[in-house]
């Protein structure tokens, strides 16, 4: 499916979809259980919308996963280092399309959580 010249692309993308997941994995399931100072038995993130957020990681994923097999595809007429280089690009900018998207709509607008104020801000105030 893919010609000998194209593998550095899946290679390419598959660090992408490892770095991705490696690094949002993490932040979302940290958020379901570490509250804020103020509240320390309540959760930022919700069991409901941390779903949500695994869902769009994953299907970002699948996305990423397509682009760098589209420009693996190139490694039937262009030499496998310029297909590296070709992909490192595409991928790395692969989520520009999706950064138009209203994600507020879908519940997906803060994927890190929202932000409390702490009670030395509201005392400054």
């Amino acid at each position: 499916m893919v010609p000998d010249d194209g593998t550095n692309a899946l290679v390419v993308g598959g660090i992408a979809i490892g770095g991705l997941t490696g690094l949002m994995l993490p932040v979302i399931l940290f958020g379901m259980v570490r509250g804020t100072e103020e509240n320390r038995g309540t959760p930022r993130v919700g069991p409901g919308a941390a779903a949500r957020k695994l869902l769009a990681v994953l299907v970002f994923d699948v996305c990423l996963l397509v682009v760098a097999l589209l420009v693996a595809q190139l490694g039937w007429f262009l030499p496998a280092q310029l297909t590296t280089v070709v992909a490192v690009f595409a991928v790395g900018f692969s989520w520009m399309p999706l950064a138009m998207v209203p994600w507020e709509r879908f519940g997906l607008g803060d994927v890190l959580g929202r932000r409390r104020d702490s009670a030395a801000s509201r005392r400054a105030e």
